[in-house]
């Protein structure tokens, strides 16, 4: 026995331009039948969240399935399976394409090489499916933009959910991140793991989807502009606080980034912080609010 529910929709070209659009969302359980052998023209994301069975690709060898875990099936590539005949599993997926899936999978969050990714939890995919689910209800006005936006939720969901990062986040990233305003090249980052500098790209590139250089940079800029926004401090001064100790170098490289001078940019978002810039970050459910009367 198995139970399965499932919808399809037909984005206009108009919601392509949003980069990410939904063609289906399903949820399946039980014995369910095998798959395939097929090949698609778009993307799936198959969460398996109880059970275990196999998957097969076009090398055509036989690869286990152990709940939690994620099947990508992507656009060209046969594929062929299913669960165990006797047990089956619980499955979700959510079909869906766009110009953003390459952009995507240039960043590591959509994995083509690694059809089975196992995950450490699947609550966070599950969720970002059921808002899908319950877009998908008949006559919603907001259909193909809502459940792309939650296609874009479920990528992050799954990211975020693979097994070989911790609770925490990627440690080497964890650690780049706390040392990112030291003046330290990226060999002397790297010797600080105990890892060579093309170890540490490799680890950066599948952590973060960039460089360690990149890396560095927008926490530095991202940092560089909370001080040019909220304080006073002179250019040079905000320069040397996040690693630089050329403000002219600082510069030139802040203008080729953002498309805006240090000066300008503050320009447009200074702001006078009385009461201090907070480096915490607010609680969703109690967020910051207004104490007293206006007069």
């Amino acid at each position: 026995m198995y139970h399965t529910w499932m919808r399809y929709f037909t984005p206009r070209p108009v919601h392509h331009r949003l980069g990410l659009v939904c063609l289906g969302v399903g949820l399946q359980h039980g014995q369910l039948p095998t798959v395939g052998p097929r090949t698609l023209d778009h993307h799936v994301a198959v969460v398996i969240s109880a059970g275990s069975g196999w998957y097969r690709g076009a090398d055509g060898r036989r690869t286990s399935v152990t709940a939690p875990a994620l099947i990508w099936l992507t656009p060209g590539v046969p594929h062929h399976y299913g669960p165990d005949p006797a047990a089956g599993w619980d499955e979700s997926f959510v079909d869906f394409t766009g110009p953003a899936t390459a952009t995507y999978t240039e960043l590591g969050y959509i994995e083509p090489d690694r059809p089975v990714v196992p995950l450490a939890d699947a609550a966070g995919a599950r969720a970002a499916v059921g808002r899908i689910t319950r877009a998908a209800r008949r006559g919603n006005p907001l259909l193909e933009v809502e459940t792309g936006a939650a296609v874009h939720e479920l990528l992050v969901a799954l990211r975020r959910a693979r097994a070989d990062t911790n609770a925490d986040g990627d440690p080497v990233l964890t650690a780049l991140a706390r040392d990112a305003f030291q003046p330290l090249s990226v060999a002397e980052h790297a010797a600080r793991h105990g890892m060579t500098p093309a170890e540490l790209r490799t680890a950066v590139r599948r952590g973060a989807g960039c460089s360690p250089k990149d890396y560095l940079l927008a926490i530095r800029l991202g940092h560089a502009k909370e001080l040019l926004a909220t304080t006073d401090l002179p250019v040079a001064a905000v320069s040397r606080r996040v690693g630089y100790e050329d403000p002219a170098y600082f510069s030139r490289l802040f203008t080729r980034r953002v498309g805006l001078a240090p000066i300008r940019f503050r320009e447009q978002q200074g702001r006078n912080v009385p009461g201090g810039w907070s480096n915490r970050v607010p609680d969703p459910e109690h967020p910051p609010t207004i104490v007293g009367t206006w007069t």
